[in-house]
């Protein structure tokens, strides 16, 4: 099985520590990559130039509250772009405001995880999160 390359759109350092962490110790065969801002993550994904979808990451996990470009502005470029719609999105974010998660479902999230305050919870939805989209679901290959 191919180490599956995951985007992680967050800005909070400690966050990201966590969701690392928690990765790690749920032993993924994963590579996190970090986009600590909207801007970054679209950069990174470089639909303006892209051409090819290759090396675009497996799944991405997209916080709502960022600076530059907020998620919801990022998801609806990412499902608005042909290379990068196929991607599993989710949103990964401590809002559970209604207004928040019916914004991402219209633009097409794939599911709304509320992180949980609990570290202990929080890696126990990381590992339930990356059993479920690395090992169950059956991922689009890349066109």
């Amino acid at each position: 099985m191919k180490k599956a390359k995951i985007l992680l759109v967050e800005d909070n350092e400690g966050d990201i520590v966590l969701t690392t962490e928690a990765f790690e110790e749920a032993d993924f065969k994963s590579n996190l990559i970090v986009a600590r801002n909207g801007k970054e993550a679209l950069n990174y994904l470089s639909m303006e130039d892209r051409t090819t979808s290759l090396n675009l990451p497996d799944l991405i996990l997209l916080d709502i509250n960022l600076p530059l470009l907020n998620g919801i502005e990022v998801l609806n470029h990412i499902k608005q772009n042909k290379f990068t719609r196929h991607i599993p999105v989710i949103i990964l974010t401590t809002s559970s405001s209604s207004n928040d998660i019916n914004a991402t479902y219209d633009n097409h999230a794939n599911c709304f995880i509320t992180k949980p305050a609990d570290i202990t919870v929080f890696f126990d939805v990381i590992n339930s999160l990356g059993k479920f989209w690395l090992h169950i679901v059956k991922l689009p290959t890349p066109k």
